[in-house]
């Protein structure tokens, strides 16, 4: 999908790293509703890495494409929105998954998207849910992680609870 990702806004102060030569990348978008929940996807159980958990959009980022390309790619292909707005870092990673593919660096980022919100267009192969979390129901979102493994319970918990506040 080539796609003009120029116009992807992206807000004053945000880091983004970029990949030094042999690094792996994968890039992640916390995608709120007007409610100010969170946008999750569910792992199909026969996926290879990550089977059957809650997942935020994103993926890894090619060979010469920038991690804000990379991320409206991402966007794009697993939920048919399109990334209109960068907002912040949420955090940098570095993780070893199960499937021989060595280390990651991940960078996670707050986004804004425009598409219908209420109706993601799923990569089914890959994803057998969707759900929005708001405050009461970031506990789902630990269903059958590893032990010690909440990397994204963490991430949406940080951006829901702080926009709770903010609410209030």
């Amino acid at each position: 999908m080539a796609r003009d990702h120029r116009h992807v806004a992206v807000d004053a102060g945000v880091e983004i790293p970029v990949p030094a030569g042999g690094e792996t990348w994968t890039v992640g978008a916390v995608i709120l509703n007007e409610q100010g929940a969170a946008f999750a996807q569910k792992r199909s159980p026969d996926r290879r890495l990550f089977p059957d958990v809650w997942d935020i959009v994103g993926g890894h980022v090619e060979p010469g494409e920038s991690l804000i390309s990379a991320l409206a790619r991402e966007v794009e292909e697993e939920t048919g929105w399109r990334l209109r707005r960068v907002r912040r870092l949420l955090g940098v990673s570095s993780w070893t998954g199960d499937d021989g593919g060595g280390l990651r660096h991940e960078a996670d980022y707050l986004v804004e998207v425009d598409g219908d919100l209420g109706d993601p267009a799923l990569e089914w192969d890959k994803h057998c849910a969707y759900d929005w979390f708001g405050p009461d129901d970031l506990p789902r979102l630990k269903e059958k992680c590893p032990p010690g493994d909440h990397l994204i319970h963490d991430l949406i918990a940080k951006v829901v609870v702080k926009q709770e506040r903010n609410r209030l």
